[in-house]
């Protein structure tokens, strides 16, 4: 993937200016006559994502000027990249006159640095004779450089995830990742295998994954000093779904093998939480399953038991995730921790209220949620909140099961999964449920057709704000 360069390494790169529309006229000032009659001669105009390069006397390229939508945050020269010679450039930075400014300054570098890099992600693992990347490196200030490419490694390590074919991520495949990821930081991971799901009070996940030939897994990261406040991250990895007995039709099975991708964001947010040191007790959990079709598959009408006690009634083999997410959250609230966030590709319905670049945000705590707005106004990482609006709980009433895993209509879908998941969360300990897309179905500067990290910077904003060390100075 694309390497920042330091401050220290940038003596010899090439400056790019970066400027809104409104700001153009004065940078216009400051150019040396020959560079003023260079974008006159050229017709240049200083419309948001245009671009001019600069050469100098001999004819060599000695500046590039960007125009930026101020509202495009992270993605506002992700179109420039790729349009310029491979090499090495670095963002003009003006000094700012306060503190306040400076850090500004900095979490705008940061965010352009960031779509930046994010413009030349490529994945190619699968594909032959592909050539080598020209690769256009880019130096940040020291400030902006630490976040810029910690956010830029875990969005790649949820991309890298999501778009790897089910045959080569199994549920054993996806626990290997996450040791990977684990040993980088010190960080002990356990993971219950099989049938042991079963002595280790994970009926649910064992129930929905049991007709697959490649065994499920419950994924357990812990990280931390245990005197700090405990956060848990829980992700649903649905290695592949094909619906179980209620079999999806091909259209809707083809996407299936980012059914993972909640397992992905939460991995990808617990290494940006160890990479930060942030002072946490923090547990990842990941109930890694393949939901498939067999002699020994659940069925519509069963009753399965869950880690709570909570009988639950199948009404449909195609509603797993929520299935394998019950016993999952059920052990994450039994140590009444500071927050639950769990995320997972868990609703349709979700699209359609929200399209699919917007994830849905459920949550059971005001505070939290008002907070998590403003990180994702800040960081331009857009979010939503739905409610948990109780009155439709009575929809998951079953007759012979003390629960439905989905009502008899299809309306409100979303709202009644994260009503079935918050059965499992113990009341008052704040939790967030994400219900997101992970995917980009279109082509766009910096955002590649493809699995996609949703979300992600806005809540390691609003996790770094909330449990920054009290001996530090908060980070904006």
């Amino acid at each position: 993937m694309t390497k920042f360069l330091s401050p220290s390494e940038a003596a010899s790169s090439i400056p790019v200016d970066t400027v809104s529309p409104a700001q153009f006229d004065a940078l216009h000032a400051t150019l040396e006559p020959f560079g003023q009659r260079w974008l006159e001669s050229t017709q240049f105009e200083a419309t948001a994502n245009a671009f001019s390069l600069l050469p100098d006397a001999e004819g060599r390229l000695a500046r590039v000027i960007a125009i930026v939508d101020p509202d495009a945050g992270a993605w506002g020269i992700a179109g420039l990249p790729m349009a310029l010679p491979a090499g090495d450039y670095h963002l003009v930075r003006t000094p700012a006159n306060d503190d306040e400014e400076q850090a500004e300054a900095t979490a705008a570098q940061s965010a352009l640095g960031i779509g930046w890099a994010l413009a030349q992600y490529r994945f190619v693992q699968f594909k032959g004779g592909v050539p080598d990347a020209k690769i256009r490196r880019l130096a940040l200030h020291a400030d902006a450089f630490a976040t810029a490419a910690s956010i830029v490694d875990a969005t790649v390590l949820v991309r890298d995830l999501v778009n790897t074919p089910a045959e080569s991520l199994s549920p054993l495949a996806l626990s290997d990742v996450c040791r990977e990821v684990a040993e980088q930081f010190d960080a002990q991971v356990a993971v219950t295998v099989g049938d042991d799901l079963l002595i280790e009070r994970f009926p649910a996940v064992h129930v929905v994954g049991r007709a697959s030939s490649r065994p499920s897994c419950l994924i357990d990261m812990h990280w931390g000093d245990e005197a700090d406040p405990q956060i848990v991250l829980v992700g649903k990895g649905v290695c592949f779904d094909t619906g179980g007995l209620d079999l999806k039709a091909p259209a809707g099975m083809r996407l299936m093998k980012k059914d993972m991708g909640g397992a992905a964001h939460a991995l990808a947010l617990g290494q940006l939480v160890m990479q930060a040191k942030l002072p946490v007790n923090l547990r990842v959990l990941i109930p890694a399953v393949e939901n498939a079709v067999a002699g020994n598959a659940y069925r519509p009408g069963d009753v399965i038991p869950t880690r709570a006690g909570i009988n639950v009634e199948i009404d449909n083999t195609d509603a797993e995730g929520r299935i394998i997410l019950s016993d999952a959250l059920t052990a994450a609230a039994e140590s009444s921790p500071a927050l639950i966030i769990d995320f997972a590709t868990l609703t349709g319905a979700a699209r359609i209220a929200l399209g699919t670049d917007v994830p849905a945000m459920f949550c059971n705590d005001d505070g939290v949620a008002q907070a998590l707005a403003t990180a994702s106004a800040g960081s331009r990482d857009p979010m939503w909140r739905m409610p948990l609006y109780p009155g439709y709980l009575e929809l998951l009433d079953s007759d012979v099961g003390d629960i439905a895993n989905t009502p008899g209509s299809q309306l409100g879908g979303a709202i009644t999964a994260a009503l079935f998941l918050e059965r499992f969360v113990t009341p008052r300990v704040p939790w967030v449920h994400f219900d997101l897309m992970a995917w980009n179905n279109r082509d766009r500067p910096g955002r590649p057709k493809g699995g996609e990290a949703m979300g992600l910077r806005a809540l390691f904003d609003y996790l770094r704000h909330r449990f920054v060390s009290s001996t530090s100075e908060p980070e904006r």
